[in-house]
């Protein structure tokens, strides 16, 4: 018998890896190997961190994402990168400014991505296995690619549109 502690300290940890890796996020999976029915892990998003609009509908798995710490901005878009919704959500620490989902579940046909809206925050995500990393995710043809100025432009201008 085996359990697992996830301390105040192990998320520090992790943001710290975050503000020093180059895609701004760092994730730490709690699954052993890619091959395993069930992928968990923690991702820790920067707020400078540009997610790619993306679906799964190549390897159809629902998504789970839970904030564990911070506050983060679900983006739904249509098939030509309209914004249809954005929902925020967060740790209890948000209440007060009138969050109170704490996470979301997607179907594999939903254009999306995910905003961190303050530092330090990290999510926990939840997806079927078995990883398939080359049919995981469809990054949306109208997106600009990670690590590009036009990448950093088109997440400023998606920050002005989160309320």
């Amino acid at each position: 018998m085996s359990f697992k502690e996830f301390s105040m300290e192990f998320l520090d940890n992790l943001s710290l890896s975050a503000l020093d890796s180059l895609r701004g996020r760092k994730n730490f999976n709690l699954h052993l190997d890619h091959s395993e029915p069930c992928q968990k892990l923690f991702n820790a998003v920067g707020v400078d961190s540009y997610i790619p609009p993306h679906r799964h509908l190549e390897d159809p798995k629902e998504e789970t994402l839970v904030a564990v710490r911070g506050l983060f901005a679900l983006i739904i878009f249509d098939e030509v990168g309209g914004i249809i919704s954005i929902c925020k959500f967060g740790t209890e620490k948000f209440l007060a400014q009138g969050v109170s989902i704490i996470g979301v579940e997607l179907s594999p046909d939903i254009w999306h991505t995910v905003v961190a809206l303050v530092e330090n925050s990290i999510l926990l995500e939840v997806k079927s296995g078995p990883f398939i990393a080359t049919i995981a995710k469809e990054i949306a043809p109208w997106a600009p690619e990670e690590g590009t100025s036009d990448g950093a432009n088109y997440l400023s201008q998606l920050k002005l549109k989160i309320n």
